[in-house]
């Protein structure tokens, strides 16, 4: 009882960060600060990604300097429906159910990623993705940037979805093997490289595969 209330109380605390990205007027501002909540969470929180035997020595998660050029708000063209079985990281497959798509331009290049919902009670928008650092700068199983069942939401603007690939961030089987999570899926599979966002160094999480 008590670690799935932790875990309740993480990703509240994760809400919250996330709430006050979305209240910021300056983006890059909310970013230092997110970071700077998330690295708190990680390096003391029970429910932290990290093994607990590396917290005490945990200082920041590795990221890319911040680009604003790499903020773009989506066009959502609906689909219809359907189930996707999404490999995760361990065993089995995650459910979620595809439900749109979010077109974007990046470096003057047309980019569509397929939009997901969690189907099970709660649900939660789910936009993992995978692109040219995956594998070497990143981890090769790909990155998250929404994660509505976890909190992970930067809001819409104008109608449109505010995807922020600076927020982009591994899942946490990265950081341990306990932990088993959805991968990019091949629809979203972005044919440049990504360097904004959660990557790989040596001083922090350092696993490829995928």
């Amino acid at each position: 009882m008590t670690e799935t209330l932790d875990l309740a109380d993480y990703r509240r605390h994760v809400a919250d960060l996330y709430a006050a990205v979305r209240s910021s007027l300056d983006p890059s501002q909310a970013w230092a600060e997110w970071r700077k909540g998330r690295d708190a969470l990680f390096a003391s929180h029970s429910q932290s990604p990290v093994p607990p035997d590396q917290r005490g020595g945990f200082r920041e998660s590795p990221f890319f300097d911040y680009d604003p050029a790499l903020r773009v708000l989506a066009d959502v063209e609906p689909v219809d429906e359907q189930v996707a079985l999404i490999d995760n990281s361990g065993a089995g497959t995650t459910r979620f159910i595809r439900f749109g798509v979010a077109r974007i331009e990046i470096r003057r290049q047309p980019v569509a990623l397929d939009l997901y919902w969690l189907d099970s009670y709660g649900g939660g928008l789910f936009l993992p993705f995978r692109d040219l650092s995956s594998g070497t700068l990143t981890y090769g199983g790909g990155r998250y940037l929404l994660d509505g069942a976890k909190g992970a939401d930067l809001g819409r603007q104008g109608g449109a979805l505010v995807l922020d690939f600076n927020f982009s961030y591994h899942p946490s089987c990265v950081w341990d093997d306990r932990w088993s999570c959805p991968l990019a899926p091949p629809g979203n599979r972005i044919p440049i490289e990504i360097r904004a966002g959660e990557r790989l160094t040596e001083q922090g999480p350092t696993r490829r595969g995928a």
